[in-house]
């Protein structure tokens, strides 16, 4: 439960004051001792304006890319238009001895709106084929399947499948995979 700062002064008013020992007036209010004493420590070092919620967000990621090593590697690839993100951090990290990953390479073209979208058209496939057989031996199709039989060991089949009448041609079962093909 968050608690707004001034009640968090009366709290420490109420414990100062209280005749009974600070872990039995923190046990009698629900207060946890370690929340109760960093309250206090933020109140003696700054004051009722100290207890404030702070933002939980931290003022500096330990990770983040500087901004002059960001201006750097946007620069190398406004240069260098014709590297991938992947080249650009191999290249980056080869000349500026100062290493950066692909992804963080990407990240920041991103955000520097220098990534385009790759131009290709989705294709999905079709329920069946355009150009149906209309007779037998038109059109085969081939299959290698890897069999494990326990105590025996790997086998593999191969097989040859009449597209029109949907029999098997040919097959044959190997225990090597040289033999199958």
């Amino acid at each position: 439960m968050r608690y707004p700062a001034s009640e968090k002064l009366e709290i420490i008013r109420l414990v100062e004051g209280s005749h009974l020992p600070t872990t039995r007036t923190l046990g009698k209010l629900g207060i946890p001792r370690t929340t109760f004493y960093r309250w206090y420590d933020r109140y003696l070092s700054g004051g009722p304006e100290a207890l404030e919620d702070r933002s939980p967000k931290p003022s500096r990621v330990w990770n983040r890319i500087p901004e002059p090593v960001r201006e750097k590697i946007k620069d190398l690839a406004l240069k260098e238009s014709d590297l991938s993100p992947r080249e650009l951090a191999v290249r980056f990290t080869d000349t500026e001895k100062y290493f950066v990953s692909e992804a963080s390479a990407y990240r920041i073209l991103k955000s520097y709106d220098l990534i385009t979208s790759p131009a290709y058209v989705v294709l999905s496939a079709a329920d069946e084929f355009h150009d149906k057989t209309t007779r037998p031996n038109q059109l085969w199709q081939t299959d290698f399947t890897y069999l494990k039989v326990i105590g025996w060991g790997w086998f593999y089949l191969s097989t040859i499948l009449d597209d029109y009448s949907r029999y098997i041609i040919a097959w044959k079962l190997c225990t090597t995979r040289s033999r199958a093909m």
